[in-house]
């Protein structure tokens, strides 16, 4: 089998100018919009009037959302080509809005495509395309985070409405939203993975109540900077037509979405590093300690020598899963999307923090950006999913292929294979003579 990772020049030539582009256009824009929930604030109309004609220049270069297959306006790409991009979109926050492909609308527009009925992907899918409005997602709960086994906001049909009744926590970016997708529980007595639906619910619809804007580290709660809302549900009525996909299916639907958001995190966390990685690089022939250059102690080139590597083995992990997803029949992804989320949680975490030791005090200040990118890190070991959870699942899918062994004994035990080789090659034992010496 060969896994080949390479791109033909013209998307090189691609790659090579939404690097430039993102370096001198984009990320500007995270200095002067620097908070999480900037790039979904539609209503900023500052942000607005300079985003528009960065992401007229990306259409122009073919470049707006990418992981779209080409019967939704995208250039069907693929997964190793996203990866390459990505890695350039992860070091500026803005740059995924930009082109198109922020979360969480990137998977909102997935299921839509893939289980809306042609009303909704008019009504919604469309206009989250064009980047004219902004998505939530709201399925994890305050008493039951992201296990679905213990939801209970709940949905029954009353005539030709469906009442959605309960609370939903971390549901990103709601504020800004124009709609929502809501999971709820429609049937409590079935099997756990059969009892919830999926609903489109718009956002000014009567009882969608947020809680609060839930501020994370590196957001103030007294500037009202949340980004991730607290909702209740109070007796919210859509119609019968507002569910996505089939009663029952929601967790279906899920898994779709968050399949690949997962492998797109990992993706951009790679630029990320790099850039940080950069940043290590520089500061070590820059800056003087002790009569000699920082890079010159066995400490900093120990740092850099095992970011650089711990960064390569990230980024063919990713790679690798995304050939796998391009290539390999569906599902064959599923143990490498959780390896790639479970080692980018790490290895994010052990750049950044080697990245701030070697800038010393001016790390840890608002005058970089590696005090940002240090509170985003245990963000990353949550988002979709638990990093505990995901090598849960490595763990599983390799002993649900294990055999055991035979016997007392393991497989590799050696008496039993010594023997069975001496009979193998007996009649080349036995006629030619020992070495000198050898019984």
């Amino acid at each position: 089998m060969v896994f080949d990772f390479s791109v033909e020049p013209e998307f090189q030539t691609k790659l090579d100018w939404a690097a430039r582009f993102v370096a001198e256009e984009v990320e500007p824009l995270d200095l002067l919009f620097p908070h999480s929930g900037d790039p979904f604030d539609v209503h900023n109309q500052k942000s607005r009037a300079i985003l528009r004609p960065l992401r007229e220049r990306v259409k122009e270069q073919g470049l707006w959302a990418c992981h779209l297959g080409p019967e939704l306006g995208g250039h069907g790409y693929g997964q190793v080509k996203l990866a390459l991009l990505n890695e350039i979109l992860g070091r500026s926050l803005w740059a995924p809005t930009v082109f198109g492909t922020a979360a969480p609308d990137t998977g909102n527009a997935e299921i839509l495509a893939m289980f809306g009925t042609n009303e909704q992907k008019k009504q919604y899918l469309q206009p989250l395309l064009d980047g004219d409005l902004v998505s939530a997602f709201s399925m994890t709960e305050p008493q039951a985070g992201a296990d679905p086994k213990e939801f209970v906001c709940r949905a029954w049909q009353e005539g030709d409405e469906w009442v959605i009744d309960g609370e939903k926590w971390f549901s990103s970016n709601a504020r800004y939203a124009s709609f929502l997708i809501v999971m709820a529980v429609t049937d409590p007595e079935a099997a756990p993975h059969r009892r919830m639906s999926m609903f489109i619910v718009p956002a000014e619809t009567p009882g969608v109540e947020i809680v609060r804007n839930v501020a994370t580290m590196g957001e103030r709660s007294s500037l009202d900077e949340g980004s991730h809302a607290y909702i209740r549900y109070n007796q919210v009525r859509v119609p019968a037509d507002a569910m996505l996909g089939r009663p029952g299916g929601g967790f279906a639907v899920a898994q779709a979405r968050l399949g690949g958001g997962r492998i797109h995190h990992a993706m951009r966390t790679v630029g990320k590093c790099q850039r940080a990685l950069d940043m290590m690089v520089e500061r070590a022939v820059s800056r003087r300690t002790q009569g000699r250059r920082l890079g010159d102690t066995q400490a900093v080139q120990a740092f850099i020598a095992d970011s650089s590597i711990e960064l390569t083995q990230l980024r063919l992990l990713v790679l690798y899963t995304a050939w796998t997803i391009d290539t390999q029949p569906h599902g064959s992804a599923r143990s490498l999307i959780a390896s790639s989320k479970v080692a980018m949680a790490k290895v994010y975490h052990d750049i950044i923090h080697r990245a701030i030791q070697i800038h010393g005090a001016l790390g840890t200040t608002g005058e970089l950006p590696l005090a940002g990118w240090w509170q985003h890190v245990p963000v990353m070991g949550l988002a979709d999913g638990p990093t505990e959870v995901h090598r849960f699942t490595v763990a599983k899918g390799l002993l649900k292929t294990a055999e055991p062994a035979d016997g007392l004994f393991p497989s590799e035990h050696i008496p039993p294979k010594l023997e069975a080789a001496r009979k193998r090659y007996a009649h080349i034992l036995e006629d030619v003579p020992a070495p000198a010496g050898e019984n």
